[in-house]
């Protein structure tokens, strides 16, 4: 069954899913902003989940038992998605999977913890889900930290000496600019000016002039992909061509669209190699199962994949019958699990999983270019 994005109807589909016609299913839950200023990246990463949960299922499951992603839509909003959490808990989940940012993860820890429910593959790399290790959470990707951290290093290796930070105003955007601050201290620079922006409507009026201002050659933009893309067009606006960098939250096409005709020079760290790096087995195998449904693979699609091969073999390893218990343990004894060219590794002190960053640029064509 393919994932189903729940409004109104999501109690009577969500008991569906868990009748399920009289099939013995695994219920994983996701909550995720389906719609709202993430929604692109949130589609792209999803579809990368099924690209594999479906080549699994298609093969007979899990012990012959399929797996059924079920997805409600937060619309990155926290309080909705620590609701959307608690209703999938309540209705037999055994894990939560594929959350989006860091706001609506956060929202949903109090859940993993009072129904001993994982949480595997969140997409953000906030700080506060790496360390200290919290027990319930199982990361597939590098931090925001490290990824700003990376950037201004990539910007000072250019030559590049005037550097802007702007950062929403929320715990993503600060986790941000911690790792940018290592950065500047590392390469021993000061920002020009460093800018909080409203999370949801920033006010590009306040923001423009002062990075005009400080004569920055570039900013470095923590932002979703929505406000980052309308950063970028008020900065063409005002006749600037700053450079702009922005972190893997974005590294997604529909962002790459909402930027349009400013596309091409944008900035963007990344978690996971190309696309189109076939010397990853991983990419091979993600390539010729997005062929087969004319997907074309970006980023965000990727992580999503990656993500759930992570979930896979912990439901593999969790017995013929996982439990939120079962399936804890299996991701914690996780050793260097290859996902295809990028080993991941769990244990009781590491829930990071990968620690892979990189940069990409974006193309003529609109593509994440190395």
């Amino acid at each position: 069954m393919d994932t189903k994005i729940l409004g109104r109807w999501a109690v009577a589909l969500l008991a569906a899913a868990l009748c399920g016609g009289g099939h013995a299913q695994i219920l994983i839950g996701q909550t995720a902003g389906f719609t709202g200023p993430v929604a692109a990246g949130v589609k792209e990463n999803t579809d990368g989940a099924r690209l594999w949960l479906d080549a699994v299922n298609a093969r007979g499951g899990i012990a012959g038992r399929q797996v059924e992603l079920v997805s409600l839509d937060d619309k990155f909003d926290p309080k909705l998605a620590n609701e959307n959490a608690q209703k999938l808990a309540d209705r037999g989940a055994i894990a939560l999977f594929l959350t989006r940012g860091t706001p609506p993860t956060e929202a949903v820890l109090p859940v993993l913890l009072a129904n001993h429910m994982p949480l595997v593959g969140p997409s953000t790399g906030a700080m506060v889900l790496h360390q200290p290790v919290n027990r319930y959470v199982f990361n597939v990707r590098a931090t925001y930290q490290r990824e700003a951290e990376k950037a201004i290093e990539h910007l000072h290796t250019l030559g590049i000496q005037r550097i802007a930070l702007v950062h929403a105003d929320d715990s993503f955007g600060r986790d941000g600019l911690e790792g940018a601050n290592k950065g500047f201290a590392q390469a021993k620079l000061k920002p020009t000016a460093v800018l909080k922006a409203d999370r949801s409507k920033p006010d590009y009026s306040q923001l423009v002039p002062p990075i005009l201002a400080s004569d920055a050659q570039a900013v470095l933009w923590i932002g979703s992909a929505n406000a980052v893309a309308e950063g970028v067009r008020a900065l063409r606006a005002a006749k600037t061509s700053v450079r702009v960098v922005t972190l893997s939250n974005n590294a997604s096409a529909g962002f790459v669209k909402a930027l349009g005709e400013h596309a091409r020079g944008v900035i963007v760290t990344q978690v996971y190699p190309s696309e189109r790096s076939y010397a990853y087995t991983m990419v091979q195998e993600a390539t010729e199962l997005a062929k087969a449904k004319k997907m074309v693979l970006s980023p965000a699609i990727l992580e999503g994949y990656a993500a759930a091969k992570v979930l896979v073999e912990g439901l593999k390893r969790a017995g013929k019958n996982p439990t939120r218990e079962t399936l804890q343990a299996a991701l914690e004894g996780m050793k260097r699990f290859d996902l295809g060219g990028l080993e991941v590794s769990f244990g009781p002190e590491d829930h990071t999983g990968l620690e892979f960053a990189d940069l990409s640029i974006v193309d003529r064509e609109g593509r994440f270019a190395r």
